[in-house]
């Protein structure tokens, strides 16, 4: 589609974790909750009968698109009229969405709500399909004629910045032939993305092992989360030898996954006549190869930071030797105080006020007014996620359990959630939603600013050092981790792109040189870590991590420039927050005054991380 739905896919990194259904046992039944702490999805729809009168009405929208089939070209108006018919069936089938998908992730096992997110997905598919002209015929258009339509038609002209993106694609753009062609591949080129992932979620056995009291369990993907941070060293260490050893025994098969999944990185790119697929991954959002090179560039010349936080802990942890399978257990006890929700959105409300009164007034309605699905309940989709659609306000996922984790994720998903506030507030429907490249920078500045204000405000020095470290992990495992990420994905593609084969042994051999450069001469790097390529879905969608880090250091300058510069830096970052897409990222970054073209944002976060491991060993 033209204008796409990605306004209607949550705000959420790409981690298989975060799908799928809560165990049911001893959680309550959603009846059961009080309604305060459910979301007001009758904010969208007051009613089933409502959902199905726009339903049926967008049914009856699609006939009309072949009016403008090969007519788009013909005049002002005709233009006009077929932009405007696409955002209105775009507007409602975004609430539809919504509402129906939302719905279903209250109770995943309530089939009638299963059923409306089908319904749901099958008219979405049937939308895009009538839709699918819009983009090539008017790439066909002369540019000189696009331009006299917006002088003849002056409601055209709020279109300026979308028909000159839209150019952009035009020497990547073929035939409408070899168009049809590349779509129809695109089934053959998510293969090696879903064969890795019904291999890796259905039909990997992991052995069973023993967690801290003494149980057997079958691990998991997930288990393993949990058990590689057990204080226990015997229990982190089997989990890890039993899920990289698994992995091991499959790693000719993996790699034959992914280098299927890169050689179809480098057909479409060429296809499309891009110097790289580095080059066709960075062009939609109109960032240079250089700015990708340069993120890679500059936390490997700063990894000295990196390797002094794994120095501290191996002397915290008193081991002899530190292994990879040490790297994730808490250096510091996380507070036990639990911490009520109320409690938790009135501290998210105070570290926020540098943000101004207008800011914490919609944080205040977005508590108050029914955006947010609080507790847990049987069924309920776990993790946590922003949405918004069009024409209503944004809502919050959540599965509140009294942590300070769960304190930062309600800040988080509410800077994603008061982002599109105000991008919707702001922006005519075409330019209403924002890039991946700026989503996760609103919500990693809320999360910032909060851990500044608990910082400010510890009185207790467990409590402080808990803070220390939780930032030091964000930045070792948000910024060096997807640094590294990043820097794999450059060189196998660059590999391949010279005609060299990935081979299992070749992949293994890169991931076991990038973790001994990264975490330095304080860790014994094992060869089982070397398989651990072979366990990253991201890698699915090529280039897509370094948004990360650069989401993360974009968050850090600017969370550090309101706290520095109060109302000014204020006023530039709520002006960042209504601009949606209506500019290319990097420009609405700088004038927020983040320029992301230099290191220098990169180099802010690796001071701070410097800061607070300055700190955390004086405290030790």
């Amino acid at each position: 589609m033209v204008m796409g739905l990605t306004k209607n896919v949550p705000f959420m990194k790409k981690d298989p974790s975060n799908d799928g259904v809560l165990p049911i046992g001893s959680l309550p039944r959603r009846d059961e909750i009080d309604r305060r702490y459910l979301w007001k999805l009758e904010d969208i729809y007051s009613s089933s009968e409502s959902w199905e009168k726009d339903f049926y009405h967008l049914e009856e929208m699609l006939p009309r698109f072949s009016e403008f089939r090969g007519a788009l070209h013909l005049s002002a108006s005709t233009l006009l009229g077929g932009l405007r018919l696409m955002e209105d069936a775009e507007i409602i089938m975004g609430k539809l969405y919504a509402y129906a998908v939302m719905r279903s992730h209250e109770d995943m096992a309530n089939k009638a709500a299963q059923a409306l997110a089908e319904r749901a997905e099958l008219l979405l598919v049937k939308l895009s399909a009538a839709v699918s002209f819009y983009t090539p015929e008017i790439l066909e258009m002369d540019e000189i004629k696009i331009r006299e339509f917006m002088e003849e038609e002056k409601e055209l002209q709020i279109y300026r910045f979308f028909f000159e993106d839209l150019m952009r694609s035009r020497p990547h753009t073929l035939s409408s032939v070899e168009e049809e062609l590349l779509a129809r591949s695109g089934e053959i080129a998510r293969a090696p993305e879903n064969i890795f992932s019904l291999f890796t979620n259905a039909d990997i056995k992991f052995p069973t092992v023993t967690d801290e009291d003494g149980n057997a369990i079958e691990l998991s993907e997930e288990r393993y989360i949990r058990l590689i941070r057990s204080q226990n060293r015997n229990v982190r260490h089997e989990a890890y030898e039993g899920l990289f050893r698994t992995y091991d025994q499959y790693q000719n098969s993996l790699a034959a996954m992914y280098g299927a999944s890169v050689k179809g990185d480098i057909f479409y790119s060429r296809s499309r006549k891009y110097n790289s697929s580095l080059e066709a991954a960075l062009h939609p959002e109109n960032i240079s190869p250089s700015v990708y090179d340069m993120v890679v560039d500059t936390v490997r010349d700063n990894l000295e930071p990196l390797h002094e936080y794994v120095q501290l802990r191996k002397e915290v942890l008193a081991l002899p030797e530190l292994a990879m399978c040490d790297l994730y257990v808490p250096l510091v006890d996380e507070p036990q105080k639990e911490i009520s929700y109320e409690e938790a959105c009135n501290v998210v409300l105070d570290g926020l006020r540098p943000l101004g009164e207008e800011y914490v007034s919609i944080l205040k309605e977005g508590f108050l007014s029914g955006w947010i699905d609080v507790y847990e309940n049987e069924g309920k989709r776990k993790g946590a996620y922003s949405w918004g659609s069009y024409g209503t306000h944004p809502y919050v996922l959540l599965n509140y359990n009294g942590t300070i984790h769960d304190m930062f994720t309600i800040a988080h998903e509410m800077g994603h959630a008061i982002h599109t506030w105000y991008s919707h507030k702001h922006q005519p429907y075409v330019y209403a939603d924002y890039t991946i490249f700026l989503a996760e920078v609103a919500s990693t500045t809320n999360e910032a600013l909060l851990l500044q204000f608990l910082l400010k405000n510890s009185r207790k020095d467990a409590e402080r050092l808990y803070l220390l470290n939780y930032s030091l992990e964000q930045i070792r495992t948000t910024v060096y981790r997807q640094a590294m990420f990043a820097d794999f994905e450059k060189m196998t593609h660059s590999m391949m792109e010279k005609g060299e084969p990935l081979t299992a042994d070749r992949l293994s051999n890169i991931w076991h040189e990038l973790n001994e450069a990264y975490y330095g001469s304080h860790i014994s790097v094992d060869h089982l870590i070397d398989i651990e390529w072979a366990r990253i879905p991201h890698f699915y969608s090529a280039f897509y991590v370094y948004k990360y880090v650069t989401g993360y250091a974009a968050a850090t300058s600017l969370s550090q420039k309101i706290l520095r510069e109060g109302k000014d830096a204020q006023r530039q970052y709520i002006e960042f927050l209504k601009k949606g897409r209506s500019a290319y990222s990097l420009n609405i970054l700088n004038e927020a005054g983040v320029d992301m073209t230099t290191s220098q944002p990169l180099l802010d976060t690796i001071a701070l991380f410097k800061k607070n491991l300055m700190e955390m060993k004086s405290l030790l």
